[in-house]
């Protein structure tokens, strides 16, 4: 069991995805107006993603964050075009306006990939948008840790620390969609082309829903080790399950250092954790919260002192029920395990403020995560400004 370190973390990065609209809030149709590195384009050619470089703690990296929207806004306000924040996308006459991403030459692979996509998937369903909030230990932690287990190189350790970190936050990451979820009305022509209006059925995010994209089987992963694990993903990539790693669609990945594929995870090991629930929130400028973050941050540590337990395939598959059934809208008909949620949430909590009971800064991040479920949770909010007027509300918002 990990004990309680100070300066657990070592790096932090934000990837937030975002769609280009024009001046009435219809999908850009332009070409990708960047040569940036850290302004890429995701599934489609109007989907930006911002990502930040690795900062040393939430502060530099949401500055960082901020940098890039303000860049982005200044070259897109030139041309008449705007950021469209919020997770569900705009109205969308047919499937023609939904240009995938235009890679070339060195690049083709990218197009050919998301071509791979289209054909098993929606192509509006890949239009979902949000934030993936990336983790890494710090070298004074695994240092401390390498000393508690000397028999373990510091690879093989980081390795194992981060296996146990998955597992932990994959069961309890309907937490953070329960307290995060932001975007309950959505376009009906979301569902159907030619249709248009607002609409609400019951969801607090539509993304981490069982209507968001998700794999089209439950992912079994083998957590044994770094081999296994791998080998288990490399099956699914022979049954033509999976087109590539990168097709895992989960709430939690393990990612090596550059790029995101099987070979650099098997020989570098895992270099970071990546989230990747958390909707779009229309009401902060940036479309994260920074006392969310530092509540995840608070989360996934604590996570670390819980026992290790066989992830078995039974157990996986509730961890996705869980986090689908999160994304709920009324309270108080969400349940995790047969538990209330309220309830469930609290439980935890509890057992988090026990925890830091010497740390004044996550006490107050607890309370403020937990005044939620008592008052008004973003999704609460949001649908009751945009049930009204969808696209016009969600272009006033963006462009505060």
């Amino acid at each position: 069991m990990a004990q309680k370190q100070n300066g657990i973390w070592g790096g932090f990065g934000l990837e937030r995805e975002t769609l280009r609209v024009n001046w009435n809030g219809r999908l850009a149709q332009t070409v990708h107006p960047f040569q940036d590195a850290y302004i890429q384009r995701d599934f489609c050619e109007y989907q930006l993603e911002l990502i930040t470089s690795v900062c040393e703690n939430i502060e530099d990296m949401l500055t960082h964050l901020e940098l890039l929207d303000r860049k982005a806004r200044t070259v897109l306000r030139e041309q008449e075009e705007f950021v469209w924040l919020y997770s569900n996308p705009p109205y969308l006459e047919q499937d023609a306006e939904i240009c995938i991403a235009q890679y070339h030459d060195k690049e083709e692979s990218k197009f050919s990939y998301r071509k791979q996509l289209e054909k098993r998937y929606e192509k509006r369903k890949m239009l979902y948008s949000g934030i993936h909030f990336n983790l890494s230990f710090s070298k004074s932690y695994l240092k401390e840790q390498s000393a508690l287990n000397p028999s373990n190189s510091i690879t093989e350790l980081q390795n194992c620390l981060y296996f146990q970190l998955f597992q932990q936050i994959s069961r309890y990451s309907w937490l953070l969609v329960l307290l995060t979820s932001a975007s309950p009305i959505y376009e009906k022509s979301l569902e159907a082309y030619g249709k248009s209006g607002n609409c609400f059925d019951g969801h607090g995010s539509m993304r981490s829903s069982e209507k968001g994209y998700w794999n089209l089987f439950y992912p079994i992963l083998d957590f044994r080790n770094l081999p296994t694990y791998v080998e288990s993903i490399r099956a699914y990539v022979r049954e033509e399950k999976l087109f590539s790693v990168s097709e895992l669609y989960l709430p939690v990945r393990l990612k090596p250092r550059g790029e995101n594929c099987l070979d650099a995870l098997e020989q570098n090991g895992v270099d970071h954790l990546e989230l990747r629930m958390f909707d779009l929130n229309p009401f902060e400028p940036l479309g994260i919260a920074k006392t969310d973050l530092e509540f995840s941050c608070f989360l996934l540590e604590y996570l670390l002192t819980k026992e290790t337990f066989d992830f078995t395939p039974e157990m996986q598959v509730a961890a996705i029920r869980n986090h689908q059934a999160a994304a709920g809208f009324d309270l108080e008909k969400i349940e995790i395990d047969g538990i209330p949620a309220k309830q469930a949430a609290n439980r935890i909590f509890d057992d988090m403020a026990h925890y830091f009971a010497a740390n004044e800064k996550a006490l107050a991040t607890i309370a403020y995560e937990r005044k939620k479920l008592e008052g008004e949770r973003p999704c609460e909010r949001v649908k009751r400004r945009l049930e009204n007027d969808y696209t016009a509300t969600v272009m006033r918002l963006s462009e505060r």
